[in-house]
C-alpha cells in the first residue's frame, strides 16, 4: 500500500499535478496524513485536496522527523516558494503516536 502511494505520488509528479501553487510565497496550513517520512532527505511526502507531494524539512526540525507517526494526522505550516517544495514551519499531530506532538518552527513540545 506504502509502495503503491509512493509509486502515485512520483506519478503525479511527473505530470505536473501534484505541485501546489507556488506563485507567491505564503504561508498555507495543511490538515493532512503522514504518508512517509524520507529522514535521509529531510521531507515529508502528504497529501491534501488530491494532491500529492513533499514538504521540505529546515535544519531546526531535521532531528525531530523521524517522531512523526507513519499515516498519522498532522496539522502542518509550511511556506510555499516558487519553483522549490513547501518549506515546513510548524506541525501539530491530531492523531497517531509521537513523542514530538508539536514543532513550532525551533523546538519540539
Amino acid at each position: 500500500m506504502r509502495l503503491m502511494l509512493i509509486l502515485i505520488a512520483f506519478i503525479l509528479g511527473l505530470s505536473g499535478l501534484a505541485i501546489p501553487d507556488r506563485s507567491v510565497a505564503a504561508e498555507k496550513s495543511y490538515y493532512s496524513p503522514i504518508i512517509n517520512v524520507d529522514v535521509e532527505n529531510s521531507r515529508i511526502l502528504i497529501s491534501t485536496l488530491g494532491a500529492v507531494f513533499w514538504v521540505e524539512v529546515p535544519e531546526a526540525a531535521k532531528p525531530h522527523i523521524e517522531k512523526l507517526p507513519q499515516s498519522g494526522l498532522v496539522d502542518i505550516v509550511v511556506e510555499t516558494r516558487e519553483g522549490q517544495p513547501p518549506l515546513l514551519k510548524t506541525w501539530k499531530v491530531k492523531s497517531g503516536e509521537s513523542t514530538c506532538l508539536h514543532f513550532d518552527g525551533k523546538v519540539c513540545k
